[in-house]
């Protein structure tokens, strides 16, 4: 089994820079977002349920970059809390996320400004147009596909064959569906995800706007028999202390005393 997890808000997003490869740090906000996961991935059976087995996950592989680094260690902390043995930490180039190019570290405005086009005909069909000087999606889809065969295979080694597989029910909820499924971590980006769950689910390339990923949310892929059964995308319930404090801020009202909230560095709630 394998679970996807987007890194938490960066200092970038904030200001609607885009990211590709730029190294921006996670923002507060982000710090937080990335401890909630950690907790909920640490108690997959607290309602409502997740379908994660109990206990470590074989690995966390992560891209470099410093946000979705950061977000794989925070995970990893909550976990050590909780768990043990720890998960090792893995570094995975093969999932850094998309280059962007020249238009890295530009804000939508900046980019809208100099290369409209280019970007609307990106949003339109990512198969067919690139930031200037940036990656071809083609491109990146062949490291993600190696990226995901490898942790993969270190999920293999770790895992005793299961004769079984193809007699558990494949319907969520009947009994027998479930049964001893390890899990790996793999924690990146928007962009790569979504090329890293095509190929998990073998859909062409074209059909890469389908999946968005949230900001730590949670996707999980379960590997029964050589196929692959996406059995949750986006769940991002845990972000909800976020959520409230957000809305807090923004309209001045009193945050409810049975929601964990802890300060950020501005000196308000998250």
């Amino acid at each position: 089994m394998l679970v996807l997890l987007r890194h938490g808000e960066s200092t970038y997003i904030v200001e609607e820079r885009f990211q590709g490869r730029a190294d921006p740090p996670l923002s507060p906000t982000g710090r937080h977002q990335a401890a909630l996961t950690g907790a909920r991935l640490a108690d997959p059976s607290a309602p409502p349920s997740l379908p994660i087995p109990v206990g470590p996950a074989v690995e966390i592989a992560h891209s470099p970059l410093e946000r979705a680094r950061a977000t794989a260690a925070a995970v990893a902390e909550a976990i050590d809390e909780r768990l043990d043995p720890v998960p090792p930490l893995r570094p995975e180039p093969d999932l850094t996320e998309i280059s962007q190019g020249e238009w890295e570290g530009l804000t939508r405005a900046e980019v809208e400004a100099r290369d409209l086009e280019v970007l609307l005909a990106w949003r339109r069909d990512a198969t067919t147009a690139e930031a200037p000087g940036g990656e071809r999606v083609v491109d990146a889809a062949v490291r993600a596909r190696a990226g995901v065969e490898r942790a993969i295979a270190h999920l293999r080694d770790a895992t005793e064959p299961d004769p079984d597989a193809l007699r558990r029910s494949l319907v969520e909820g009947y009994l027998g569906s479930g049964g001893p499924r390890p899990w790996s971590l793999l924690v990146a980006h928007d962009g790569i995800l979504k090329l890293v769950l095509l190929a998990l689910l073998d859909l062409p390339l074209d059909r890469f706007w389908s999946f968005p990923f949230a900001l730590c949310g949670i996707t999980v892929v379960e590997l029964r028999a050589g196929r692959a059964l996406l059995r949750a995308h986006n769940r991002v319930d845990h972000l909800a202390p976020v959520e409230i404090a957000a809305e807090a801020r923004a309209t001045g009202r009193p945050i409810a005393w049975d929601v964990a909230v802890v300060p950020d560095d501005r000196g308000g709630a998250l």
